[in-house]
């Protein structure tokens, strides 16, 4: 039996904004939508063009306020090939929320408060 990663779900308060930061943030495009037939949601499912892999951004209707993360630990992670220049255009946008210099890692947080780990390609 084989399993294979499909995708990873967040909720968004604004659509149009967490698409801006991501496309910024992250470059990532979006790959396709689903829109309910009554506008009660939209979900963006969004790639990085290279792997398999999905973000999926979904807008509730009804539920226009801020989502409760609880202590955020559960995070995503993305490996970047220019580590210094990532953190140079998010330290520019105001996104990085925590830094952890001894790993070689740091975190930025969405417009919903999501943390994403940025970690350097392993060779």
């Amino acid at each position: 039996m084989k399993f294979v990663m499909s995708h990873n779900n967040i909720n968004v308060t604004d659509l149009n904004r967490s698409m801006a930061f991501y496309k910024k943030a992250l470059n990532l495009q979006e790959a396709r939508e689903k829109r309910a037939e009554d506008g009660s949601y939209v979900i963006k499912f969004l790639t990085d063009g290279e792997s398999r892999h999905e973000l999926e951004l979904t807008w509730l209707r009804d539920h226009p306020q801020a989502y409760d993360l609880g202590e955020n630990e559960i995070h995503l992670a993305f490996d970047t090939d220019d580590y210094e220049s990532a953190h140079q255009l998010h330290a520019g946008m105001g996104a990085i929320c925590y830094e952890n210099p001894k790993m070689g890692i740091y975190f930025i947080a969405d417009p919903d408060g999501y943390w994403i780990e940025i970690v350097p390609m392993r060779k």
